[in-house]
């Protein structure tokens, strides 16, 4: 049975160009890999030492003699709101954050307000590197940034395991040589 593919006319109407192929849709892998669950011990530490010296700073101010009795009032309203943020959302990050390899894509979702997708082809990847900061070494944790030459930017797995990180960038790197040996 021929195959038909639509292509737009100048006038904006389509029609149905016979034996064309149409293109095969990407096998975009479905990203249902979280990140390891030591990482929201380590966004949730992260999260501590940005909120607890605000609020030490805040209490401290507003404990001076000259202090305006308003900064008790901020205290008082900033108090909760860094401390459920500080403890909420590393289990949110943790619920959002996905990723996956399949054989021909790395796809990753991230977000807050807004969710992303990004699917990168192994044909579009240029670099591969992995973060360790100190907080990660501490969790023994990494992190994997997947490079193209998209304007979107990098894809970036964070809350990995050190040794999942190492394996999947040494597994990338092969598969996306591989692609480059065959002329493709």
């Amino acid at each position: 049975m021929p195959q038909h593919t639509r292509q737009s006319a100048r006038d904006g109407s389509e029609r149905a160009v016979p034996g064309a192929v149409a293109p095969r849709p990407l096998s975009a892998p479905q990203p249902g890999r979280r990140p390891d669950r030591r990482a929201v011990h380590w966004w949730l530490t992260q999260n501590l030492l940005v909120v607890v010296p605000v609020l030490a700073a805040l209490a401290a101010l507003a404990l001076l003699p000259d202090a305006p009795a308003w900064l008790w009032l901020v205290f008082a309203v900033l108090c909760p709101l860094g401390v459920g943020y500080a403890l909420l959302t590393p289990w949110y990050r943790y619920r959002v954050h996905r990723w996956e390899a399949s054989t021909e894509a790395v796809c990753a979702t991230s977000g807050w307000l807004t969710r992303e997708w990004r699917v990168v082809p192994f044909t579009r990847i240029q670099t591969l590197d992995t973060e360790r900061g100190p907080l990660m070494q501490l969790f023994g944790l990494s992190a994997v940034t997947v490079t193209t030459a998209s304007a979107a930017g990098p894809v970036t797995i964070v809350g990995l395991d050190k040794d999942l990180a190492t394996a999947l960038v040494q597994d990338l790197t092969e598969r996306v040589r591989a692609l480059h040996e065959d002329g493709t």
